[in-house]
């Protein structure tokens, strides 16, 4: 019973009719951790909406969401990585998109510097963090990312990710990327950086320990693989819209001479 009193005390943050800051948390059986989420999401900003896509849900997190005040998308079967994400930015209205994972408690003073940024003309505000990038044997996920952004001639973002939460963008950002392609955001990233949007590490959360990588039980790194996969994606868009070298150029060499 006092848990029930709490949730609807907290519910009383009703997403405002014109919010300026809206927060996406896509959720898969997250009920153990997502309260906590949402109430330091209203936290952010005064004007704030929270948009939780539930992803298959059966564990009652989306009746959690419910009960604090948060919109709630329903889905009966999982969507897939990162499909939430998408699925919320096409529902928010705020100028602001802040993107959160619902088994990550993150206090609201250390996501106010996305949305500060992105309110200050930053279009994509990412998290710094990078991953462990010393190791002997660094995590090919996190070389991936880094050579995204070399690719992307933004080397200054190291292993900076729209990959890693949390990162925010702004409605330009949003407009520009498409909210389809979020699904998949090495590629959203790219998009971005093709199309001149800002893009800045703007504040460090090392999220390493609160989101370690998930080994199925035969030993293997389904997730990994998907991030791997995502990334050739945004490599083949970025080929396909820039040529095959990606805007570099051939230099001196001379490939007719050998055909």
């Amino acid at each position: 019973m006092k848990k029930r009193r709490r949730l609807r005390r907290h519910a009383a943050h009703r997403n405002p009719v014109s919010p300026q800051v809206s927060v996406i948390i896509p959720v898969l059986n997250e009920r153990r951790t997502l309260a906590r989420v949402i109430r330091q999401a209203y936290r952010v900003h005064p004007q704030t909406e929270v948009i939780v896509v539930s992803n298959g849900t059966v564990d009652g997190s989306d009746r959690t969401a419910a009960r604090l005040g948060a919109r709630v998308i329903s889905y009966k079967q999982a969507l897939g990585h990162d499909v939430g994400r998408s699925i919320g930015a096409k529902a928010a209205q705020g100028s602001v998109l802040l993107f959160l994972d619902g088994d990550m408690v993150i206090p609201a003073a250390k996501l106010r510097p996305y949305v500060q940024a992105v309110q200050q003309g930053v279009d994509v505000a990412l998290n710094r963090y990078s991953g462990p990038a010393k190791s002997k044997r660094t995590h090919r996920v996190v070389l991936a990312k880094y050579a995204l952004n070399v690719l992307l001639n933004k080397g200054e973002l190291e292993g900076a990710s729209m990959t890693t939460v949390p990162h925010a963008i702004s409605r330009k950002a949003l407009e520009t990327i498409g909210a389809e392609a979020l699904a998949v955001p090495p590629k959203a990233q790219a998009i971005a950086s093709a199309r001149g949007l800002r893009i800045k590490a703007v504040h460090l959360l090392s999220v390493g320990r609160l989101n370690p990588i998930r080994r199925s039980r035969k030993g293997g790194d389904p997730v990994g693989d998907l991030i791997i996969g995502d990334h050739l994606e945004a490599v083949e868009w970025l080929t396909r819209e820039t040529g095959a070298r990606g805007l570099r150029t051939d230099l001196g060499r001379k490939r007719e001479f050998v055909r």
